[in-house]
């Protein structure tokens, strides 16, 4: 099995201004716009509602994959990796979600539940089918948030927090679409009934994505 992992970079990222400590306080992480009219503030709403929730779900995929795969020589690792990175989203997101005040979605606890049994069951499928269902997800999640920074763009207001957030966007968008990557280097398309596993796991994703927009 081909074994690709994560790239790294030395550039600094816009998340690090959320993950490092900082001795001055920051609008641009401490402040959310107060000139947005009513609908574009329930577009940043719903939007960092559903991060959160998309976060908190990854994490408990990666979770149940490596509870199946985690001893597996070639995966493991990278399963491990890919989760290490989910983990630090989850952290900014948490961060971003009380900076702007947003509530976060009331079905949490299902995120978690449905993530993990997702990624044990697929991880139970076989390798190929635990990066089907990254694969999957990741197709969804690099769409969605092209439509996030499409929304942001139209906002007037120059704030900075807007700013650094869609640059913490563009950054989560491209590592989702690296794990995409690596998720078809290391034979998803192979899994069985691989369309209509990504079928099934992509139109879930996105109900969920609708109904963590709304609740």
């Amino acid at each position: 099995m081909a074994l690709r992992t994560l790239t790294t970079t030395s550039r600094i990222l816009p998340s690090a201004t959320y993950t490092v400590t900082q001795k001055h306080l920051n609008p641009a992480t401490c402040a959310t716009p107060i000139d947005l009219a009513d609908s574009q503030r329930g577009i940043l709403d719903s939007a960092l509602r559903v991060d959160q929730a998309g976060e908190i779900a990854a994490n408990y995929i990666y979770k149940g994959q490596i509870a199946v795969l985690g001893r597996d020589k070639h995966v493991g690792p990278l399963i491990q990796d890919m989760w290490e990175q989910e983990k630090k989203h989850l952290i900014v997101m948490d961060r971003l979600q009380v900076q702007h005040n947003v509530r976060p979605t009331i079905l949490t606890e299902v995120a978690k539940v449905a993530g993990f049994g997702l990624g044990a069951v697929t991880a139970m499928m076989g390798k190929e089918a635990a990066m089907a269902c990254t694969e999957a997800v990741e197709t969804v999640i690099g769409e969605h948030y092209d439509d996030q920074l499409k929304d942001l763009e139209s906002f007037p207001s120059k704030h900075p927090s807007l700013s650094l957030l869609k640059g913490v966007i563009r950054e989560f968008r491209d590592d989702e679409l690296e794990h995409l990557d690596i998720a078809v280097d290391n034979f998803s398309q192979r899994a069985p009934a691989h369309a209509l596993l990504s079928s099934v796991v992509g139109g879930g994703c996105k109900i969920a994505i609708e109904l963590c927009k709304r609740i």
